[in-house]
């Protein structure tokens, strides 16, 4: 073999340099359009070469279409087309599958001569494919109008080129069809909570007409709590499809929104609401719901007798994600010798110890100066 001159090995080396720094950018591009001006650049640049362009095959005409480019006049890129038969150079790259070199277009038998590239007073060019595991995507080419000799290195290079771009534009297709199938699902996560939160509201709706038509206080009272908790579910899936990421709840605005239900159907209440800024887990949403509005609603029914007074739910972060819920009020306290395990035979308490297990925390109950029911919620855990 031939030593390689000074010249030659130093036009080699660079051509090696551009073609390793093109793939990185070709693993972290984002953007075809941009990717493959690049890469028109860079050839241009490795080849030495006046005109370089990347062309698109469109099987419906049966015609490359110049896509990115580099030395041509106006209204060639995006607009120029090629013929994809087997008489043009680009043509027959593409329907062979083999690199194409022509190095004295005026006297070729081979090929005819694209108008493109007689308007431009090309010479000699060096065609390859662009292709990936999804067929054919086009074809990467060279172009000059001096004298010169492109060779079988050349075509290792652009090559090189066209391999790189082929993996880039699959990665990028293939990414583009997972983020669609990614808002997709997204859209009918929303629509299926939009729904469940209009059929909730009917069955709150029944709830309480049923209650209105019942003579037994005891049915009243249990339609209305029922009613209350459905609500609750209710409220929280019209939050869920409202929030901007599906998977997270911003802890502020779903315990203000919920307080604002609870003061609409408990008037003459004081019903504050103090909670951070934060996200919690979605699937934690319902859970904690119920939770405060089972606490809110026995506060308003048993803390005043005969009366109104203030209600407050407070959600105090600690360290490592960890929240202190609280629903506290200022009224008669619990009863003397309350025991919160005993109190379980309850179906109030059975739902808020339930509802404690499933948010992970341990209930502390205080009844000195009003009733304080305290959860230390993990929410980072989740």
């Amino acid at each position: 073999m031939a030593e390689l001159s000074r010249p030659d090995l130093d036009y080699r080396l660079k051509q090696q340099k551009i073609l390793s720094e093109f793939g990185v950018e070709a693993l972290r591009a984002d953007d075809l359009g941009r990717l493959l001006q690049r890469a028109t650049e860079l050839c241009a640049e490795g080849m030495a070469a006046q005109f370089c362009k990347a062309l698109e095959y469109k099987p419906g005409h049966d015609t490359l279409l110049v896509i990115a480019g580099v030395g041509w006049g106006p209204n060639v890129v995006g607009h120029a087309l090629v013929g994809a038969d087997l008489a043009s150079p680009a043509g027959y790259a593409l329907k062979t599958g083999q690199p194409v070199i022509s190095n004295h277009l005026e006297n070729e038998r081979r090929f005819r001569t694209p108008q493109l590239m007689a308007d431009h007073g090309v010479r000699r060019a060096l065609n390859v494919l662009i292709r990936n595991r999804e067929g054919d995507f086009g074809v990467l080419e060279v172009d000059d109008t001096r004298e010169g000799q492109f060779d079988e290195a050349d075509i290792a290079f652009m090559q090189g080129f066209a391999n790189l771009l082929g993996g880039a534009i699959e990665r990028q297709r293939a990414e583009a069809r997972l983020q669609a199938a990614l808002d997709r699902q997204e859209l009918l996560t929303r629509e299926m909570s939009h729904r469940v939160k209009n059929s909730l509201a009917t069955v709150a709706g029944l709830l309480s007409l049923q209650a209105r038509t019942t003579e037994s206080q005891q049915a009243r009272d249990a339609l209305a709590d029922a009613r209350s908790r459905v609500e609750a579910v209710a409220q929280v899936h019209d939050q869920l499809w409202r929030q901007p990421d599906l998977a997270a709840v911003e802890l502020s605005g779903f315990l203000d929104s919920l307080c604002e239900k609870l003061r609409e159907s408990a008037p003459g209440h004081a019903i504050t609401c103090e909670a951070p800024a934060m996200p919690i887990p979605a699937d934690l949403a319902i859970p904690l719901g119920l939770f405060v509005n089972e606490l809110v609603t026995n506060a308003v029914k048993y803390a005043y007798p005969g009366g109104h007074g203030p209600v407050r739910v407070e959600a105090v972060p600690s360290s490592e994600g960890r929240v202190r819920l609280s629903v506290s009020d200022d009224g008669v306290g619990l009863p003397e010798g309350f025991d919160a395990g005993a109190a379980r035979r309850s179906l109030g308490m059975r739902v808020i110890h339930g509802l404690a297990r499933q948010l992970g925390g341990e209930l502390a109950v205080s009844g000195k100066g009003g009733a304080r029911f305290t959860l230390m919620v993990n929410f980072a855990a989740s």
